[in-house]
């Protein structure tokens, strides 16, 4: 028995495996509208996936499912839930509705609780938060207050929602194969026995014998289903591609059947063909498409089922669903991270290609995060669980490129304009090539024989009604929505696999329509351009001390002090070889500098305006240095030591390697690349000489960048995008026509951008504008060729220039061009020359 607690509005998932284009999706939706309490309906044909918002008080799942079927689609899976996370619970002792009563009550205390149904037969407590409710914990926690055990508390992750998705999607392909070898085999008989009997020798008993054959392929397994459809539809008022179908193959079959009683030519073999063809289409539709959707079912395999977990005392392998935040995890050499954390004891490299599309393994050691589905290369770590479920790093990969397969591009209305009216519009050119036909043979006969010299299927001598149906068929299986239907989703898939796999993740289709004309690229300096963290660059010596003498003075003082600049120092020491000393009488005067005594040595180092106060000598042979290390942008600190001035170490926030190639590559673009910095203007100007900036806004605060991007709009017009790293320059990156946040790993804030580079280099910039370029073009390229193929295609059958069976082939064949030129998407060269 189950107890429901509803919200006030719920949000309906179906998964619909027919709606295999946009001409499919917009048919479903407007027969959804139809319903007074629906809201919002999204699409996404990558996943046959409908979700609709409803109020669940004036209807419920069974209407929202009948009105799909209606529209002529099948429901393959339908659940319905609130709008935001999910999560599941295993209550052992919740064995009444008593139970189940005081369990609910406790998680409804909870801030952000949508709904929660309960199972006392199964002991499941299913639970819908909104993205801002409760974590797993927490709910686990409450009903361990009210009183009961928890054995089990996960949250359902991304990958569980697209492998039913895949799982139902396999089925589909399996039945239209299955289909497609029932029509297949008797129209193939079919044409076995027409050859010879048209060309050789009458065969007894013919026309029956292709009756009974073809009966099964136009009515029963083989066109039962697109017959279904066709009456759901058409009794909808929402005509689908495959009325057309069934117009195409009942009137012949059964227009055939007259020659049992006159004589006259057959069409029976023509309607087992079209529908034979038109199944074989659907089952290569599928199967091209499921290759260009085929992101997803790689980002599935990635992830680990099991995890080798640390629990009282021994070590124990549990399934991935099982973890919680907090769990230690054993990962050996050659194992998967099981989900995403934080290393605790051990270091390895780990290959993050997976992630962040780079093949050299990253060194991680204790305090260092780790990804989910990344692979150990070979030392032993133990790792505490952070992010589990539907909260890792690979949940929301899946989930955002799910998001933009199954987004919208503006170019697409031109399509959806056209898709709307299509099937009805085909019906009308069909009837009245039909009755022009049937009233002017004799007038349009002259183009039979204009046709007939180089169309070997053109019979200019057959008769009246035949040359009329010929027409009319031709137009019904010629039109081609699909193809239409196919030319934004199949190239947005590629795109957006293919962005997957090399760490671009791009939000939506529109944010690639307005990525490919932007003008003007804005950087953001510290950990964008520069590495954003200060590093040792210089030692500059004086009074014949050796440099390692100085960075042995500079490095033991600055060893006791917590300062960033400090730390440089240090690391730097330590990278040549010098190691820090003890310091006795330690002092820090705050932001000026420190002193303390090394040996017998009192040491001082800090700014100029410190060392003056100090009375130090010396300080006059080290001033042309020191402009010119602050003039380059250094950070530069004097050491001086029993009062005489003895050199200069200098700091900096290095630049990455990749920037100087980035921006190169920004060039070839056309972009004019403008750095908005919140540093003083000669530290800034030295990193954009360096890197090749077009111009440099210095000392700009936080809140001073969206003003600056707004004037930069108003200058070079809506064509101006962001870098950032998404979190705090998520106004800026809101207000850019483009956000692009650039980070790496488990932290970067996918919410931040319409862009996210999951590896931290600037280079992806140039990648994900190359990959935006490349898939818009293809966009363009789908549609130019669906609408030229259907402007062309049905006037030539509507004057009597295309056979029908011809025609439900060039059909099958524009959808198969369209994918076919979409996954040609994966010969695109992305990567910069570093």
């Amino acid at each position: 028995m189950s107890v429901d607690s509803q919200p006030s509005s719920a949000v309906a998932k179906l998964t619909v495996p027919g709606m295999g284009s946009d001409h499919c999706a917009g048919i479903v939706k407007t027969s959804l509208q139809r319903l007074d309490s629906v809201g919002d309906i999204t699409t996404n044909i990558a996943s046959h996936r409908v979700e609709v918002t409803y109020d669940p008080s004036t209807a419920d799942l069974d209407d929202l499912r009948k009105a799909v079927e209606n529209a002529g689609y099948d429901v393959a899976a339908a659940n319905t839930s609130g709008a935001g996370k999910k999560a599941q619970l295993i209550v052992p002792g919740m064995g009444s509705d008593h139970c189940a009563g005081i369990v609910r009550e406790s998680l409804q205390r909870l801030e952000g609780i949508e709904s929660i149904k309960t199972n006392i037969a199964s002991h499941k407590v299913h639970v819908v938060m909104t993205d801002a409710g409760p974590s797993v914990e927490q709910l686990k926690q409450a009903v361990e207050k009210a009183g009961y055990d928890v054995a089990q508390a996960s949250s359902e992750a991304a990958e569980d929602e697209a492998e039913k998705d895949a799982d139902i999607e396999d089925a589909y392909l399996n039945q239209a194969l299955k289909r497609l070898w029932i029509a297949g085999i008797p129209t193939t008989l079919i044409m076995v026995l027409m050859i010879p009997h048209m060309f050789w020798k009458p065969i007894p008993g013919y026309l029956l014998i292709v009756a009974l054959l073809a009966f099964p392929v136009v009515f029963l397994y083989g066109g039962a289903a697109t017959h279904k459809s066709t009456w759901r539809s058409l009794t909808n008022r929402t005509f689908n591609m495959d009325v057309l179908i069934s117009m195409g193959s009942v009137p012949p079959y059964l227009i055939g059947l007259a020659g049992f009683f006159v004589t006259m030519t057959s069409f029976i073999e023509m309607a087992a063909t079209i529908m034979t063809f038109h199944l074989l289409g659907r089952y290569l539709e599928a199967k091209a498409k499921g290759r260009a959707s085929q992101a997803i079912r790689k980002l599935l395999t990635l992830g680990a089922k099991t995890a080798r977990v640390e629990r009282d005392g021994q070590e124990q392998e549990v399934p991935v669903k099982e973890l919680q935040p907090g769990d230690i995890m054993v990962i050996r050499p050659g194992d998967k991270v099981p989900t995403d954390g934080e290393v605790v004891e051990g270091e390895s490299h780990l290959d993050e290609s997976i992630a962040t599309g780079e093949s050299v393994p990253v060194y991680k050691s204790p305090g260092d995060t780790v990804i989910g589905a990344t692979i150990n290369k070979e030392g032993r770590l133990r790792v505490k669980a952070t992010k589990v479920g539907g909260d890792t790093f690979l949940s929301q990969v899946i989930k955002l490129v799910e998001q933009a397969q199954g987004s919208r591009v503006p170019i697409q209305e031109f399509a959806d304009r056209m898709t709307g009216r299509f099937v009805p519009i085909v019906i009308l050119i069909a009837l009245a090539s039909f009755a022009v036909w049937f009233v002017a043979a004799d007038s349009l006969r002259p183009i039979l024989a204009w046709g007939a010299d180089f169309l070997p299927w053109v019979d200019q001598t057959a008769t009246t009604p035949v040359l009329a149906i010929l027409a009319a068929i031709a137009v019904l299986v010629i039109a081609c929505p699909c193809a239409l239907g196919l030319a934004t989703p199949t190239a947005l898939m590629v795109g957006s696999g293919i962005g997957a796999e090399r760490g671009i993740l791009i939000r939506s289709g529109e944010a690639i329509q307005t990525f490919k004309d932007v003008k003007v690229m804005v950087l953001d300096k510290t950990g964008t351009i520069t590495r954003g963290e200060p590093k040792l660059t210089e030692v500059v010596t004086a009074n014949n001390v050796t440099e390692q003498q100085l960075l042995q003075w500079a490095a033991t003082v600055e060893n006791a002090s917590e300062h960033p600049i400090a730390r440089a120092i240090v690391e730097g020491a330590r990278e040549r070889q010098v190691s820090p000393g003890e310091v006795k009488e330690f002092r820090s005067t705050g932001a000026r500098g420190v002193s303390g005594r090394v040996d017998d040595a009192m040491v001082l180092i800090g700014n100029r305006k410190l060392l003056n106060e100090e009375g130090i000598s010396g300080l006059e042979a080290l001033d042309q240095e020191l402009d010119n290390l602050e003039g380059r942008g250094r950070t530069a600190v004097l050491v001086a030591v029993d009062g005489q001035a003895c050199g200069i170490v200098a700091v900096a926030d290095t630049i990455k390697g990749e920037s100087v190639a980035a921006i190169r590559g920004m060039h070839d673009l056309g972009l004019h690349v403008v750095m908005i910095t919140g540093d003083n203007e000669r530290a800034a100007r030295a990193v954009a000489e360096e890197v090749g900036i077009d111009e440099v806004q210095a000392g700009v605060l936080p809140e001073g960048k969206v003003d600056a991007i707004r004037q930069l709009q108003k200058k070079h017009g809506n064509h101006v995008a962001m870098v950032g790293d998404g979190i705090n320059d998520a106004p800026a990156l809101k207000q850019a026509n483009v956000g692009i946040a650039i980070g790496a790993g488990a932290d970067v804030a996918i919410e931040a951008a319409d862009v996210t580079l999951v590896r931290g280099e600037l280079t992806g910039v140039v990648e994900a504008m190359h990959l935006s370029r490349a898939t818009f073009g293809k966009i363009v390229q789908n549609l130019i060729w669906a609408s030229a193929y259907n402007v062309a295609a049905i006037p030539i059958a509507a004057i009597g220039l295309l056979h029908p069976m011809i025609g439900v082939i060039a059909m099958t064949v524009s959808s198969l061009s369209v994918i076919g030129n979409s996954i040609l998407l994966k010969r695109v060269k992305l990567s910069v020359d570093k």
